[in-house]
């Protein structure tokens, strides 16, 4: 009787509807995640950076093979300052987002995206969706976490290792 008890106690538990998230909470992590594409697309890096926590765990193995890295912020902005301007234009767009409490400071969020990469005529599309966790500190939600599954691309993917030899100063 025990027994049933404990597993009627775990499935409403399991049963049990997430917190609500406040229309302000969803606003402030929707503008953290947004602030993410679209500062990166305008080279807003300082934008970027306060989007994020001081450590972030990236998870982009489905485009690139490998493994889950843990980085500081600080490294993360900086890898992408150093590849992104030698795109011609980049357009990073986040949408469908779905946001959910995971504790009083802590939310998970996903979106699908579409990012397109330009240098002169030839473009790299990707799409997906992303995962992120969410820390409040400060009173600002910060991404700790984010996890890129690229479902689809189009166009020519070379373009980036192109982008990495422009933004180095190093001829086409």
């Amino acid at each position: 009787m025990r027994s049933l008890a404990l597993a009627a106690a775990l499935l409403a538990l399991c049963a049990a509807p997430a917190a609500a998230v406040s229309p302000a909470d969803r606003a402030a992590i929707v503008d953290a995640v947004t602030a993410i594409a679209a500062g990166a697309d305008r080279g807003q890096w300082e934008r970027v950076r306060a989007a994020f926590a001081d450590e972030v765990r990236v998870d982009y193995t489905s485009l690139a093979g490998g493994e889950p890295a843990t980085l500081g912020a600080d490294a993360l902005v900086a890898s992408w300052r150093a590849l992104l301007p030698g795109f011609d234009a980049t357009q990073h767009l986040v949408t469908n987002h779905v946001v959910t409490l995971a504790g009083p400071d802590a939310a998970e969020a996903e979106a699908d995206f579409q990012a397109t990469h330009r240098i002169g005529a030839a473009l790299w599309t990707l799409g997906g969706r992303y995962a992120y966790a969410l820390r409040r500190e400060g009173g600002a939600w910060k991404v700790t976490a984010l996890t890129m599954t690229a479902s689809w691309e189009s166009g020519d993917r070379a373009l980036l290792a192109q982008a990495g030899r422009r933004a180095r100063g190093e001829r086409d």
